[in-house]
């Protein structure tokens, strides 16, 4: 690590393997937790899940998911699996600042589903998600590979 002065802070900056390092570990987090959402059989298992935990954590029940709705959990879990093979194959730092991009997206909309339903399940997923997104943003020395 090295520091590196910024607009804001003085910031200690990543060396470029440790930061390759944190982008497969968020690419392997992402199948680990995806992976359920990427068949019908597995969603239905998970969703179940889900919803009992998220009643352990005095939540209300989960609604039922319709075919469509269960369609797009299915395209967004087999997307992010194919994104994170992409990540663990062949890390770089664009792609974790593109994934940190996209874990933003994620955190919001979270957040906005939170907000709207107030189900703690999703607390499990936006924290992680957001320590991830942050990790990925972190500054990265002048000499990364992959950064262009």
């Amino acid at each position: 690590m090295r520091a590196v002065l910024t607009s804001s802070a003085f910031m200690v900056s990543l060396n470029p393997r440790k930061f390759l390092r944190i982008v497969q570990g968020s690419a392997l987090y992402d199948l680990v937790v995806t992976a359920p959402f990427a068949t019908p059989w597995t969603f239905s298992l998970a969703f179940e899940h889900l919803g009992a935990v998220n009643q352990a954590l005095g939540g209300q029940p989960l609604p039922a998911f319709a075919p469509l709705h269960q369609l797009f959990a299915l395209l967004m879990g087999s997307v992010v699996l194919v994104w994170a093979a992409l990540r663990l194959r062949a890390p770089s730092v664009s792609l974790g600042r593109h994934d940190a991009a996209a874990r933003w997206l994620f955190s919001l909309w979270m957040l906005w589903a939170w907000s709207a339903g107030g189900q703690p399940v999703l607390l499990l997923f936006l924290l992680p998600e957001a320590a991830w997104a942050v990790a990925q943003c972190w500054p990265v020395h002048a000499d990364a590979p992959g950064r262009r």
